[in-house]
């Protein structure tokens, strides 16, 4: 029996059909006993310069076969010629998230990989939507998920961030912070380096303000917030350090003195991981019921449909869902392209 995993096309008016396509294509090589499945709509899929999957066969979920199917659960496909951020592009890609998470609750599939979406346009739909992330949280009925960013330089260095706040403006991020969610960020980078294998669960974490706080007179948030919650859960047995002044601590991670960093928030932590690996880094959502991972790009409506987008970040999201659900299910097939 073949492992399933899913892949959503995200919003077809961007590049998720084509770095999905191309993704797909290297992915089914190197994994040639996984079912693939996209869901999302045929002729998208198919548009991309003649870069086809053919035959594409029907996927069963209790009988999945290896290779790359499609699934549309909504029937009718999309017109063909929607403009950049449409808003039945924006609904389609919903749709498809939503199925996507529901099959995987299911058991159906065994991780979902989630193309690039924009979120002017689904909000545009009258959806009340921050992000993926947060979506999916919502839906699993989860409030404990943390964003992991992950990724690697050509020469195999690797940065792994976990944030403690995710789509918030900078005047909000010091009132969102509490000691139970760096806790939890914490929690969760550590739960990531062992299930990704890695030897040790080394957690560094970032203060919030410049010189992590310089004793206080620049901000408090390290002593009454931070420092507290890496007391927590050094006492519960976490290899945690920190607070560190963020402006060396990812200098520090990148030459490998731990294995996971905890950032307060967005840019403090994405801003050195796209330095490192802009155009190989992974989303991954931390605390879901399933496994769920994504490329660190958006739609990049300038570049679509002139066959120019990178799908590297699209192919390193799926060997990261298909190394976590190998190592979920290790009595289907073997790792061959391991990604730690």
């Amino acid at each position: 029996m073949s492992l399933s995993i899913g892949v959503t096309l995200g919003d077809v008016t961007g590049i998720g059909p084509e770095v999905t396509v191309k993704a797909l294509t290297q992915a089914a090589i190197e994994a040639p006993d996984i079912a693939f499945v996209v869901l999302g709509d045929r002729a998208w899929l198919n548009r991309n310069r003649g870069q086809k999957f053919d035959p594409l066969p029907t996927w069963e979920p209790r009988n999945p076969r290896p290779g790359v199917a499609i699934l549309d659960p909504r029937g009718t496909g999309l017109p063909t010629d929607l403009r950049p951020g449409a808003v039945p592009a924006a609904r389609a890609a919903l749709d498809w998230l939503r199925e996507g998470a529901n099959r995987c609750l299911r058991g159906e599939l065994a991780a979902l990989v989630t193309g690039p979406v924009c979120k002017e346009s689904i909000m545009a739909t009258g959806e009340a939507f921050v992000g993926q992330t947060e979506f999916l949280s919502a839906l699993t009925g989860t409030d404990r998920a943390i964003m992991m960013l992950l990724g690697t330089d050509e020469r195999g260095r690797w940065l792994r961030v976990a944030l403690a706040t995710t789509h918030l403006p900078i005047s909000g991020v010091a009132a969102a912070l509490s000691q139970a969610r760096v806790e939890l960020a914490i929690e969760r980078a550590a739960e990531a380096c062992r299930d990704l294998g890695l030897p040790r669960a080394r957690v560094a974490v970032c203060g919030l303000n410049p010189h992590a706080g310089e004793g206080g007179r620049f901000g408090t948030e390290e002593i009454t917030v931070i420092r507290p919650a890496v007391v927590a859960a050094r006492g519960r047995g976490a290899d945690v350090s920190g607070p560190w002044p963020a402006d060396t601590l990812f200098h520090q991670a990148y030459r490998g003195e731990c294995d996971a960093v905890v950032a307060m928030y967005h840019d403090q932590g994405l801003a050195p991981l796209k330095m490192v690996a802009f155009d190989s880094g992974v989303n991954w959502t931390l605390g879901l019921p399933f496994i769920r991972t994504s490329p660190d790009h958006g739609t990049a409506y300038e570049i679509a449909g002139k066959n120019r987008a990178n799908p590297s970040s699209m192919l390193a999201a799926i060997r990261l869902a298909l190394t976590l659900a190998r190592r979920r299910r290790p009595d289907i097939g073997s790792d061959r392209k391991s990604v730690v």
